[in-house]
């Protein structure tokens, strides 16, 4: 039973996102023989929320994978996001705290997420911060350069110093004192 299990959950990773209808039966094959094994539900989850945009089925989904094996360590990205995405603020936050704690959750990229969260809240100056401790737990070039776009964009978001009026105030300061 279990190659027939592991068979249908190769089938649908390798047919995700390329031909979903093949992935959504070897999914419902595989949770067929079992209905608890994470992997299908998290990416049954994945399914709902990235083709279908039906984030509380998603959310269902991905929650029944953690439930079941909460160190599947690919499910707290893809849930995170969900919950990002359906503006679940406090609940992404409560995950992401808890997801850093897990050994082999890859913490660069949870940090990100917790950067782009506040960028959510529109609280950039922490989001930066966030955005250096990513940088600081990626160990790859590629995500390096990901997270400096990420951290343009934010940076981009934080209101402007107005120059202009320091230059005004400093002449017009000094006008008054030629006078």
């Amino acid at each position: 039973m279990s190659n027939l299990l592991d068979k249908y959950l190769f089938q649908a990773l390798d047919a995700y996102p390329y031909n979903l209808e093949e992935a959504v039966e070897s999914l419902n094959y595989a949770l067929s023989y079992d209905e608890n094994n994470a992997i299908a539900l998290g990416l049954m989850g994945q399914i709902y929320a990235e083709q279908l945009k039906n984030f509380e089925v998603a959310k269902e989904y991905f929650q029944q994978a953690l439930a079941q094996d909460m160190h599947a360590v690919d499910v707290y990205p893809k849930y995170i996001n969900v919950l990002l995405w359906n503006e679940d603020h406090d609940e992404a936050e409560k995950l992401i705290d808890f997801a850093l704690t897990l050994k082999g959750t890859d913490k660069a990229l949870l940090y990100l997420k917790k950067a782009i969260l506040f960028e959510h809240k529109k609280n950039y100056k922490k989001a930066l911060k966030f955005i250096k401790q990513a940088k600081n737990n990626a160990y790859n070039n590629q995500f390096i350069d990901d997270i400096k776009e990420e951290e343009t964009r934010i940076k981009n978001k934080l209101p402007k110093k107005n120059k202009s009026k320091r230059k005004t105030s400093k002449s017009s300061s000094k006008k008054s004192k030629k006078k």
